[in-house]
């Protein structure tokens, strides 16, 4: 299995999923710079964290119209799976390939913590692993990951099953506290229609590790290996 790391200036958890990738893969994904206009054959495409190009105009705006995300959509279009994860969320929303905007969070604060997802489905290359219903833990670090979108494309989100995670309390139940920038809903990531690309505010790969304190974001890592491996 080949995995892709787009690398955008600003980028600043890139590594972090190199590392994450390559413990579940056996060897270390490709980095590609966002300069490019090729990728390479590949199973996996990964848009990482980080501030790219300083979060100028909006967070993840002028990253979606890098050269390397032509071919990300393409490849995206044509099946190949795709994960974004905060900073990578905001560019495939800006890009299109997501629903929604990820707007400032609600108190106007950059966050930086721990907090609890609800996992709304299993049947997905991303949450193979876990369990209907797990309650995970999850770092975050944004100041625009307030998610937020109409009601008709709210419904249909709902409705179509492609909210793929809920921030939550410890015991699983949606409260105003559980929800740290105020997300429609309490989303914390969505689905495109056909499931094959995610995109999500908290930080997986920075729980890969007992070492970083748990391993609540290995299962994502592991699953999707074994899928598209097989």
């Amino acid at each position: 299995m080949h995995a892709s790391v787009i690398v955008f200036p600003g980028s600043n958890c890139d590594r972090d999923v190199k590392v994450a990738l390559a413990a579940s893969i056996g060897h270390e994904p490709d980095m590609i710079w966002h300069g490019d206009t090729d990728l390479p054959k590949t199973d996996l495409i990964v848009v990482p964290g980080g501030f790219s190009y300083g979060d100028y105009l909006r967070s993840g705006a002028m990253a979606a119209h890098s050269p390397i995300m032509r071919e990300v959509v393409s490849r995206a279009n044509a099946g190949v799976p795709v994960l974004g994860i905060c900073n990578g969320f905001q560019i495939l929303t800006e890009a299109g390939l997501l629903d929604g905007v990820l707007m400032r969070n609600a108190k106007l604060k950059f966050i930086c913590r721990d907090v609890f997802l609800r996992v709304e489905r299993t049947d997905t290359l991303f949450t193979s692993h876990y369990t209907q219903g797990q309650v995970i833990r999850i770092p975050i670090a944004h100041h625009d990951g307030n998610f937020e979108t109409d009601k008709e494309t709210l419904k249909r989100l709902e409705g179509d099953g492609l909210v793929a995670f809920r921030y939550c309390d410890q015991g699983g139940d949606l409260t105003i506290e559980s929800n740290p920038n105020g997300s429609i809903a309490s989303i914390a990531g969505i689905y495109n229609e056909k499931r094959t690309v995610l995109g999500m505010m908290p930080h997986p790969e920075r729980l890969v590790d007992m070492l970083q304190g748990g391993t609540d974001g290995k299962p994502m890592f592991d699953g999707l290996v074994e899928a598209l491996a097989a």
